[in-house]
């Protein structure tokens, strides 16, 4: 065959120099650019891998980009929480210099005022915030978390870090936790506040009873009461009405019958068994108080009351015990407490015969008192324990507030359509709270009693019915009853067992203000106009403790002052209230709950007045006192370590996240260069390679180009 020109240019040089053009091309393209590939068609699959990668490097940039700003404000958290726990440290030691009994008015005086100075410091670290953030709001980190009355006005939402794939870190501690958190290993625990001296010792004859002071537990009833005869007369017998909540939420009274020669011991034990077996512990402190604490950790339910009733005299009435409320004499007013108000409260003018009570020989002693309103007073009293939950709501200005928190007290499963939520024990109620989840007895077949004076200063007297067949209320003063209705389409009377408490409040609202339904009993739109009217009057809610409070809209100071309670409060032959709201109560010196502000007010007031322990003849016979106080701190230590403890394991996981996605983001740069970048070192080796198979081709060609086409054949 015959070679021609063309065949030869093709065969030995177009070809060839096409494709190593080409491939020099592409290798000079990679050093240039650093990269393999620069489009999809190059190579598919290598293309592929490196978006997976690139998407992958994103997802870790963003990643790390969260966990970071959650690292700073969680980092921010700890260092307050650091100054908290130092500062926790000083008012304790504060405290406990305080205690010290040698101590004058001027010293605690001094120490009260760093005290304040220390509480201001607490107010400060509350309302911190990092770049224009508070802190401890929540999630609403715009708003400042604590007012100055210790109000919180945050929410107790979590704000989280996204630390991979389905996968987040809370990064603060919210107000809602830190100051009104729950303390799960703490348990409850309540005193009295009358201190207990021997009673006996005061009377002329009663010499023999032993030395004046401040009773043991080993003390006879006969001191702890007080006798107007010699030992040797004769054994009276002593009764104590004890009323409260146990450990499960049950109220209960309980009628305890003692004698004279009996220890005090006794009596422990039998309150000890009205509270059920083996659930408190019941003692006496330094100063003759009954201490309850309760033997379940993370309770609040537990309460006390007691009052002692004895009857010097049993042959005025035939023989009959006027102390023993049960006693036939009483007659139509059987089991009611208030058979003891004709009694002697204070034994020293039994002793001196100078009782100018209907009955001076009954004692009737108080082992609670508080500076409440009585629920037919007009103004502030000191109740006496025979008013256990009949007492006035306190007023200031314009609100009037309740003393009792409302705390849900069973478990149970609340279903609507396909949404299912679990209320549990132990947490305060809310609007939407059934009254029968709070109450100890089922709603159905009670009744409430609302009575004092209304925001416009006329009598209050309302009756609240809770029935299967409809519930209503009734206006004493007029007669006239009306409905109370339910949210459902259609609108019918509600059931007492499926009151709410938004329901109790806008019957409540409606009868402080004065505004009833127009008509009688009136429909559904009467309920809700007398509503809307009584909301522009006034407003009754529940503070964030579960406290019902009554807001006067018209009156800087409301003329209203009302109480609210159960009907068969008093009465010893009914069972007891199911539901308590205002209470002369025993005095709460430890607790579950967390106020973390009103707690370190009270602190701070008992050394302001001077109390070492609770005591009714103080300036506020109510007030926990030092030594309370200094347990009392020792719980929010704890408290605050926990949050501390806390907020220091989500730094510690927030590092982690950071330092592991720092990782992943050179394990995934490593294997994405791998698949896409270009090894200069190859490349170059790979270019020389080519120059000179490029060169060898253009000499070949060159040299075969010489040839005569003679010899070429």
């Amino acid at each position: 065959m015959r070679v021609t020109s063309s065949m030869y240019y093709n065969n030995l040089y177009s070809n060839r120099n096409d494709s190593v053009q080409s491939q020099l091309f592409d290798v000079n393209k990679q050093i240039a650019s650093g990269l393999q590939i620069q489009y999809a068609k190059d190579d598919v699959v290598a293309f592929s891998e490196t978006m997976r990668l690139d998407n992958e490097l994103v997802g870790l940039g963003q990643v790390k980009k969260s966990t970071e700003n959650g690292y700073k404000l969680s980092n921010q958290t700890d260092v307050i929480l650091n100054e908290f726990d130092s500062t926790m440290n000083r008012m304790r030691v504060l405290l406990v210099k305080a205690a010290n009994a040698s101590n004058s008015d001027l010293s605690l005086d001094a120490i009260a005022a760093e005290l304040r100075t220390v509480e201001q410091h607490f107010y400060n670290l509350a309302n911190s915030s990092i770049n224009g953030q508070y802190l401890f709001s929540g999630s609403a980190t715009d708003i400042k978390p604590i007012s100055p009355d210790g109000t919180y006005n945050g929410n107790n939402v979590a704000l989280n870090s996204f630390t991979g794939a389905k996968t987040v870190q809370q990064y603060n501690i919210t107000g809602d936790e830190l100051f009104l958190g729950e303390k799960d290993l703490v348990r409850r625990r309540v005193t009295s506040n009358v201190v207990n001296n021997n009673l006996v010792y005061d009377y002329p004859v009663g010499s023999e009873e032993g030395e004046v002071g401040i009773l043991t537990e080993n003390s006879t009833i006969r001191q702890l009461m007080g006798d107007t005869g010699p030992s040797t007369a004769g054994l009276l017998q002593h009764n104590f009405y004890v009323r409260g909540t146990k450990s499960d939420g049950t109220s209960f009274n309980q009628q305890i019958v003692m004698s004279d020669d009996q220890p005090i011991t006794a009596l422990l034990d039998e309150i000890e068994k009205a509270y059920g077996t083996n659930t408190v512990d019941v003692s006496l402190n330094d100063y003759g108080e009954f201490v309850i604490q309760d033997k379940i950790k993370g309770s609040s339910r537990i309460e006390f009351n007691m009052v002692g009733a004895v009857d010097f005299d049993q042959t005025d009435n035939g023989g009959r015990d006027d102390a023993n409320i049960n006693d036939p004499l009483y007659g139509a007013t059987l089991g009611q407490i208030d058979n003891l108000d004709v009694g002697e409260k204070d034994f020293s003018k039994i002793a001196t015969a100078t009782s100018v009570a209907g009955n001076p020989n009954l004692h009737v002693k108080e082992f609670v008192v508080s500076n409440l309103d009585s629920s037919l007073s007009s103004g502030v009293v000191n109740i006496d324990g025979l008013q256990y939950d009949r007492t006035e709501f306190t007023s200031e200005g314009s609100l009037v507030s309740s003393n009792v928190s409302q705390i849900i007290k069973r478990s149970r499963i609340v279903g609507i359509t396909e949404m299912i939520a679990v209320e549990d024990r132990n947490k305060f109620a809310t609007n939407s709270t059934l009254l029968v989840d709070v109450s100890s007895t089922a709603m159905n077949g009670t009744a409430f009693k609302l009575e004092g004076l209304t925001s416009t200063g006329t009598p209050l007297d309302v009756d609240i019915n809770f029935a299967a067949g409809g519930s209503t209320f009734t206006d004493n003063n007029t007669g006239n009853t009306y409905n109370i209705y339910n949210m459902d389409n259609p609108r019918t009377v509600i059931d007492g067992d499926e009151i709410k408490y938004q329901h109790i409040m806008d019957v409540m609202n409606m009868a402080i203000t004065s505004n009833y339904p127009a008509a009688v009993p009136g429909a559904d739109t009467d309920y809700d106009a007398a509503i809307l009217a009584a909301n522009a009057a006034g407003e009754v809610n529940l503070s964030h403790d579960g406290k019902i409070q009554f807001q006067d809209k018209q009156n800087s100071n409301t003329p209203a002052k009302f109480s609210l309670y159960d009907t068969n409060s008093g009465d010893f032959s009914q069972p007891a209230s199911g539901i308590t709201f205002n209470v002369n109560n025993g005095i709460t010196v430890r607790d579950p709950k967390t106020d973390f502000f009103d707690v370190i007010d009270q602190m701070i007031t008992s050394v302001e007045n001077y109390t070492l322990y609770p005591d009714s003849t103080s300036v506020n016979m109510r007030n926990i006192g030092i030594e309370n106080a200094i347990a009392m701190m020792d719980d929010l230590s704890d408290h605050v370590l926990r949050a501390h403890a806390q907020s220091g394991a989500q730094s510690t996981s927030l590092t982690s996240s950071i330092e592991r996605t720092s990782i992943l983001e050179i394990g995934t740069m490593t294997l994405r260069s791998s698949v896409i970048d270009t090894d200069l070192a190859e490349a170059s080796l790979n270019l020389s390679q080519l120059t000179i198979n490029y060169e060898s081709m253009l000499s070949t060609v060159g040299k075969v180009s010489k040839l005569s086409l003679v010899n070429y054949l």
